[in-house]
């Protein structure tokens, strides 16, 4: 009797327990069926599905000094110039920025990397060259500063430089873990209506730092012309959906107004 329950303990799971299991994980990662039908993700990591894969871009937040803002900025040209300039680093600036309505006395700068060996290569060489020099510099009139490294969502390449003028606005949602497939298919399919009357700057989703985050960036004219624009997309089918459902993914989000530096590529 003894042996007949230390076999039946040890024997493989049943078909049932298989598929419930199968169906748990499921829905652990995909967050509902209308997100598993963007792809088979079974085998596949949120990247390889949703990101262009191409490149990683690195989100570098400082908060600076407020008496020290002046200084800072000619530190950070000097800096983020430097990295561009040196062919064997292979960066490319994306954009820089100031906030001027949110997070006051923070800058964002967004860099550019080829993939993950390409930030591993780069980081390397600059920890042994005059850029290292060049970072530490700045460093003085920090408080604070945050690195998260982001990919392109495939449909929303990030936009070329370019000097338009206006003002950039950085949105972050903060998802809840297990639902950016299901953020993606969505938002996806209904940022359409958005296209329509301003063209975008980038999107991206975060891969490591603060995970489970959402970033995309637009630029206007004028505050008062982002408010008409965003007026004349929810008159477009969908577009209200589109913001019913995402809005029930995320657990929080920010809105940034950003003023472009003198040397970012984007203005």
């Amino acid at each position: 009797m003894l042996n007949t329950i230390v076999r039946r303990t040890a024997s493989a799971p049943s078909a049932a327990s298989i598929a419930k299991r199968s169906i748990s994980v499921q829905s652990l990662l995909h967050g509902s069926p209308e997100a598993k039908q963007a792809g088979d993700v079974e085998t596949q990591q949120y990247s390889r599905l949703i990101g262009r894969g191409k490149y990683i871009h690195a989100f570098e937040n400082h908060r600076v000094k407020p008496d020290r803002i002046d200084e800072y900025k000619k530190a950070a040209e000097t800096y983020y110039k430097g990295l561009i300039e040196d062919p064997r680093l292979h960066i490319k600036l994306t954009g820089n920025w100031e906030t001027s309505i949110g997070e006051q006395d923070t800058f964002v700068h967004i860099l550019e990397y080829e993939n993950y060996a390409g930030f591993d290569k780069a980081t390397q060489m600059i920890k042994t060259s005059e850029h290292l020099d060049a970072y530490r510099a700045m460093l003085p009139y920090l408080n604070s500063r945050v690195t998260q490294l982001n990919q392109e969502f495939a449909f929303f390449p990030t936009a070329p430089p370019h000097a338009q003028g206006g003002l950039f606005e950085l949105r972050t949602y903060q998802l809840q873990p297990g639902t950016l497939l299901e953020w993606e298919n969505v938002w996806r399919r209904g940022i359409e209506a958005r296209r329509r009357f301003v063209a975008p700057v980038g999107a991206w989703f975060s891969q490591v730092g603060r995970l489970h985050q959402v970033h995309h960036m637009w630029q206007y004219p004028s505050l008062h012309d982002r408010k008409e624009k965003r007026e004349q997309a929810w008159q477009i089918d969908g577009w209200a959906e589109t913001v019913s459902k995402t809005a029930k993914l995320a657990k929080y989000m920010d809105s940034l107004i950003l003023t472009p530096l003198s040397f970012s590529p984007l203005k």
